[in-house]
């Protein structure tokens, strides 16, 4: 099991354009990315904690030479994707959603984590550090002639400030977590009707190559598999939601009930409950007690979610 930040590794996608990869992808260790240009390095997001983030960046000071780091993108708020941006040089200019700076602002676990994961994550010499620009619907970078756009798929995702990097010319894709490749994805914060319509989003750009926020990397012969999972996985919670509501169930309830199948297999498999609150909270009008749904996650866990940080 990949399990310590010296397993991670960068891979060379197409020339100039890396994958950082972490196994085995669960709670807090996430995939990032790398864009080489003549006027510099642009990242696609940080990583959780200094110690996973300064192997990151190490890493790719090695593949470019010590090139500046220009830019970075964050895809969306969460920590495993934006905690190392107080590690990045003073004058590397970070990107991201208006939703996401928002939220990031105010998220509170960087200031201390509750013990709902074991172990409770260290982060270790980080601050929060926001965009200082942000935009809501696409922008465009360049980095020399190299194109990276941009884009917001519209609507409220696995967050409400969800951002993808596209490289058109290298057809290039890094979804950041609207996809979760072979884990369980994690909604609570989004919508999981979101969730679903952005799986055509994705498709239209028919990538070569593709970067999920966690798990292995994809292809285009490979895509429409991952794919048709999530599709499944979200049609699987609109249909508990739904039966667990009629029936006057509570998210952790249905969860119980359920009857996860061939997504059993998927690692971090508590998100279910997670996401039921999600669903419920989105049927009903309401927004989701976090607390709650994370105590509920950690009782149908029988315990804290594992963590590898």
């Amino acid at each position: 099991m990949g399990n310590q930040p010296d397993e991670a590794g960068l891979h060379e996608i197409t020339p100039g354009v890396y994958a950082w990869v972490q196994p085995d992808g669960t709670w807090w260790v996430n995939n990032a990315g790398v864009v080489t240009g003549d006027e510099g390095t642009v990242l696609v997001d940080t990583c959780a904690t200094e110690p996973r983030t300064r192997r990151f960046l190490g890493a790719v000071a090695a593949a470019t030479g010590g090139a500046p780091v220009r830019m970075a993108v964050n895809t969306h708020q969460h920590g495993d994707h934006t905690y190392g941006n107080s590690l990045l040089p003073d004058e590397t200019v970070i990107f991201g959603h208006t939703a996401m700076r928002e939220a990031l602002l105010v998220d509170p676990l960087i200031d201390g984590c509750p013990p709902v994961w074991e172990p409770v994550p260290d982060w270790g010499n980080v601050t929060r550090r926001t965009p200082s620009v942000v935009f809501s619907s696409e922008l465009t970078l360049f980095t020399g002639g190299r194109r990276i756009e941009l884009r917001h798929p519209g609507h409220t995702a696995h967050t409400p400030g969800d951002v993808v990097a596209w490289l058109p010319e290298e057809r290039v894709l890094f979804t950041g977590d609207l996809l979760f490749h072979g884990l369980t994805p994690m909604l609570l914060m989004g919508s999981v009707e979101g969730a679903l319509r952005s799986l055509d989003w994705l498709a239209a750009f028919e990538p070569e190559h593709v970067v999920p926020g966690h798990g292995p990397l994809a292809d285009a012969g490979s895509l429409p598999g991952v794919l048709a999972a999530h599709e499944r996985y979200y049609r699987f919670l609109t249909e508990v939601a739904g039966r667990g509501r009629q029936e006057g169930l509570t998210p952790l309830e249905a969860a119980q009930g359920a009857d996860l199948g061939e997504f059993a297999q998927w690692a971090d498999a508590e998100r279910v409950v997670l996401n039921l609150h999600r669903a419920y909270a989105d049927a009903a009008g309401t927004e989701v007690d976090l607390i709650t749904a994370f105590l509920d996650a950690m009782t149908y866990n029988g315990g804290p979610m594992r963590t590898l940080v």
